[in-house]
């Protein structure tokens, strides 16, 4: 898979991971792919409700020794 951007949250709280990915998804162009950094475990619901009510694909998560990573594809 092909990563076209990563955003690095990694020590934001909530809401600042969601506020970045957004602002980052906004520059990018339909059908690229975002890779999201954090540690915020809050992330792991938000980010995932989030790219579902902006139409967006959540491709993958994982836990990484308490970093969580996302890919998430632009609708």
């Amino acid at each position: 898979m092909e990563i076209n951007k990563t955003l690095d949250a990694k020590g934001l709280t909530c809401p600042m991971p969601i506020v970045k990915t957004k602002k980052a998804m906004d520059l990018m162009d339909s059908g690229e792919v975002l890779e999201v950094l954090a540690t915020d475990k809050g992330a792991l619901n938000d980010l995932t409700a989030w790219a579902k009510s902006g139409g967006h694909e959540l491709l993958s998560h994982e836990d990484n020794d308490g970093v969580l990573k996302f890919r998430i594809k632009k609708a």
